[in-house]
């Protein structure tokens, strides 16, 4: 985290997301505030806050990119969730408590994986030992009953560095893939839980995972003996040493602290749950309802999981909506006021499609000429033929609904319908997009509004 100063973080984010500086800058300095948190003397670090975000603008902007994005950069166990999913206590839904058992979840899954990656080159040293042993059995040595002369001891041992050497010989021949095609019997574990479905009610998601866990001691697993290929055999004898060799209850222990200290939530659709107080009718009750619960795990409170109890006092809150029917001042006072810092992202234009499909290291012209190109085509775009693209996107998205980059999507898809199905009879064919090609091939549909509602 040292390393990313706010203009690192913020040129990182440029790579992908394209515009919208102010959500970008703010973003950057909340990360960098968790870092700055962490070098503040122990009596002050309790009582930093973050300072929760709302982005504010319409679909297609970039607001869960740079979620998304801020999260990988940071390493941070990350979780996206739709405000309309939940509904308050006494409702059938989602518990909102469940976001944080959820990110727990994630929490544990990527300390895992980073366990994994360190604990990796000795597993595989040990996997290799086990099916060395498999291909290469060792014979049992008599016990000699009387102290024999040392000519049996000497030649015990020169046939114990003679199976050494062969030993040695097989673990290259391993690892140069020479024993790939050869098969060899091993014995793996299987599961004896009975498959059970399990319909809780709200509130209630973690029931299926107990009952799991409480039939796993019930049901003991049974071992079954496979003939698999050497490649697969090592796989399989890696997975079992690294299930061995990680230390759960530490891997437990590190995602509770890496989500209280550095968890990001971006809380999606926030604007379907703030109702006007003019319509306070049907499902509008709800909504705020959903907003007073939401309250104390943004505020700062405890939620029981199953590994423990978890405080979200420190958890990034990121939320993110259009606001086009309703507007923030009408979210409850208090969510409003955990949410202190508001980044309005801008509508796209037609120059920012133009950066869009070229600038990105993931852009969508590179997209899809790396698609085409693993069926030997070339795809060459003409610089006019992505201005032209811009141009009737930004049109279809003024005529149509708003949907910002995402309109690029789908007229990039129709542009080369015919080329992506063809592709496996053109290999070694090059196609050149020129702004007349897609004049032709979408001029129609964009003109008529009937048919760009409904194919664009």
């Amino acid at each position: 985290m040292e390393t990313f100063t706010p203009r690192n973080i913020v040129a990182e984010l440029d790579k992908y997301i394209i515009g919208q500086h102010t959500a970008k800058r703010m973003v950057a300095i909340a990360l960098r505030n968790r870092w700055r948190r962490t070098q503040v003397p122990e009596e002050l670090r309790e009582e930093i806050a973050p300072k929760n975000i709302i982005m504010i603008g319409p679909t297609g902007v970039g607001k869960t990119e740079i979620a998304r994005r801020l999260a990988k950069l940071a390493q941070s166990p990350f979780l996206k969730v739709e405000a309309s999913k939940f509904t308050e206590v006494g409702y059938v839904g989602r518990d909102v408590e469940s976001m944080i058992r959820d990110l727990v979840e994630i929490g544990i899954t990527l300390v895992k994986e980073e366990e994994y990656e360190s604990l990796r080159p000795k597993a595989e040293e040990l996997a290799e030992d086990r099916l060395l042993d498999i291909l290469l059995p060792v014979r049992p040595v008599r016990k000699l009953r009387r102290p024999q002369l040392s000519q049996p001891q000497l030649e015990q041992n020169e046939d114990m560095e003679v199976a050494q050497r062969t030993r040695e010989k097989f673990r290259k021949m391993i690892r140069s893939g020479r024993l790939n095609d050869r098969e060899v019997e091993i014995e793996t574990q299987t599961s004896a839980i009975p498959v059970v479905e399990v319909f809780s009610p709200a509130g209630m998601e973690e029931m299926d995972i107990n009952l799991k866990d409480m039939f796993s001691n019930i049901f003991p697993s049974k071992t079954k003996r496979r003939k698999v290929k050497v490649p697969e055999a090592l796989q399989m004898l890696v997975q079992e040493e690294l299930s061995k060799l990680i230390d759960t209850e530490k891997v437990t222990k590190m995602a509770k602290e890496r989500v209280e200290q550095t968890g990001i939530v971006f809380i999606d659709e926030l604007d379907k749950i703030a109702g006007s107080h003019s319509s306070m009718h049907g499902p509008d009750v709800s909504r705020e309802g959903v907003q007073r619960d939401m309250l104390p795990i943004i505020e700062g409170s405890t939620v029981n999981t199953k590994h423990g109890v978890v405080r979200t006092d420190h958890i990034l809150f990121i939320a993110a909506g259009a606001f086009h029917v309703s507007k923030p001042s009408d979210l409850i006072p208090e969510i409003q006021g955990r949410f202190p810092l508001r980044a309005e992202l801008s509508a796209l234009t037609r120059e920012d499609f133009v950066r869009i499909l070229t600038e990105p290291k993931n852009a969508l012209v590179r997209q899809y000429q790396e698609l085409l190109k693993t069926e030997g085509v070339t795809l060459d775009f003409q610089e006019d033929a992505v201005r032209e693209i811009a141009s009737l996107a930004a049109e279809v998205n003024e005529r149509a609904e708003n949907i910002g980059a995402r309109r690029l999507h789908t007229i990039m898809e129709k542009l080369l319908e015919e080329v992506s199905f063809e592709a496996p009879d053109m290999n070694g064919v090059s196609v050149n997009v020129t702004a007349q090609m897609v004049r032709e091939k979408l001029q129609d549909i964009v003109k008529s509004q009937d048919l760009s509602r409904y194919i664009l």
